[in-house]
């Protein structure tokens, strides 16, 4: 929906981790998906005659299943309000366009810095073509995922896909934000309750609250009454969340909200619940470890707060 070390002003070293970072997308970009048994194999199908393997999880991939993601905007500035225009492609290399509405939307792009601090959750606009195209901004430099999660009209699951994206500027990386079941945003306090647990679905509820008093008008958002994205910090897999409540027409509900998940390994992940109050979406932010997880490395004390946004 990782422990950095403090890094100073980037300069040449920035200029020379960019440069590697836009040549391997170059070198990738637009995805060739014609090794259909390489995409076939790491959706989660082995050869035949050998064991299954489990499936991965979303966003490690840029191609899969016979679908690639093709970002034009590779690289953008931080700080300033830039566009990003992406492709799907299909095995032949056509852009996609026809697509299963879910969750309200065609496609949900999330934009995640690496240091998971920062988070975006988007809704881009299709041109006839196939491109998608939106805007945003970056506040800091530094090696952030692009995340796009969608169904083709051919096929009947959903997958997601990732692609790196540069934002160019002075970096200083932060720590992994602490552990902690209690979040505030524009005045909401979110308490988490249930645990993340490794290799099986566990249930994960959130309660609003507003100056000590439940919510019990959030608005409908996405379908339901609060989206939840949820990230593995070190490599940004993306894990599939289920809410357990659609929201029904335009009825207010709270201050409970609860999804399903899986946790597919050990770990630090970081939660990103999106809820609507008063007609704004706000975006509540966790750091949580399922049990058995080494320890968590301190977070250091001039680490700057974690920046969320649509």
């Amino acid at each position: 929906m990782n422990s950095l070390t403090k890094i100073g002003a980037f300069g040449t070293a920035l200029a020379a981790t960019f440069a590697a970072a836009y040549g391997i997308g170059n070198a990738v970009s637009p995805v060739d998906t014609a090794p259909e048994k390489a995409a076939h194999e790491s959706a989660g199908h082995a050869p035949e005659g050998e064991p299954a393997a489990a499936p991965a999880p979303g966003g490690l991939q840029v191609a899969a299943d016979g679908y690639a993601l093709d970002l034009r905007t590779p690289r953008v500035q931080a700080g300033e309000r830039s566009g990003l225009r992406f492709v799907i492609r299909d095995e032949n290399g056509r852009p996609v366009t026809d697509y299963r509405v879910e969750h309200e939307k065609e496609l949900h792009l999330i934009v995640a810095s690496r240091d998971l601090t920062t988070y975006r959750h988007l809704h881009p606009v299709r041109a006839k073509d196939g491109t998608w195209s939106t805007s945003t901004t970056l506040p800091a430099a530094g090696g952030y995922r692009v995340l796009a999660d969608f169904t083709p009209a051919a096929e009947e699951e959903g997958l997601t896909l990732g692609a790196d994206l540069a934002v160019a500027g002075t970096s200083e990386p932060s720590a992994l934000p602490a552990t902690s079941r209690t979040a505030t945003v524009d005045g909401y306090t979110v308490e988490l309750s249930g645990d993340l647990a490794t290799g099986r679905e566990s249930d994960l509820t959130f309660t609003v609250r507003r100056d000590g008093r439940p919510v019990t008008t959030l608005q409908p958002y996405l379908g339901a009454y609060g989206h939840l994205v949820a990230l593995r910090s070190g490599d940004l897999a993306y894990l599939h969340v289920h809410p357990h409540q659609e929201a029904k027409g335009n009825a207010t509900s709270g201050p409970r909200v609860a999804f399903t998940t899986t946790a597919p390994s050990t770990g630090s992940y970081r939660l990103f619940l999106d809820f609507k109050a008063d007609g704004e979406v706000h975006t509540a932010a966790f750091t949580v470890r399922p049990e058995g997880s080494p320890a968590q490395p301190e977070a250091h004390e001039d680490a700057p707060g974690s920046t969320h946004g649509h």
